[in-house]
């Protein structure tokens, strides 16, 4: 399994707005151009000390060729659509794409 790291800043204005895109739009798309290889996603939030808002989102794959699906052969490049963009005030231009190899369940 991969696991794609990701982490975008928003106006704590536009914090709100921006959760609800990727919750009701986003996630849905990725998910649909990637068919059963989409694991899961996490979306993580934390209000930063410069008046910024920052979201991490942590997306499950089967494979890198499933990634591939959604953005192409580049696939360290973020995928960040232009709705999105207008909602940010900046983001990682790159995503990390690490291997699961051990998770601890209690």
């Amino acid at each position: 399994m991969i696991i794609r790291i990701w982490h975008g800043y928003t106006t704590p204005e536009n914090a709100e707005a921006y959760e609800q895109l990727l919750k009701s739009k986003i996630f849905k798309d990725i998910e649909a151009k990637t068919g059963e290889g989409f694991e899961s996603v996490e979306l993580l939030k934390r209000h930063l000390n410069e008046g910024e808002v920052e979201f991490t989102t942590m997306m499950r794959f089967k494979d890198l060729d499933t990634i591939r699906k959604f953005t192409g052969e580049d696939h360290e490049t973020a995928y960040v659509p232009e709705e999105a963009r207008k909602l940010l005030v900046r983001f990682n231009q790159k995503v990390a794409h690490l291997e699961l190899r051990y998770v601890a369940k209690k």
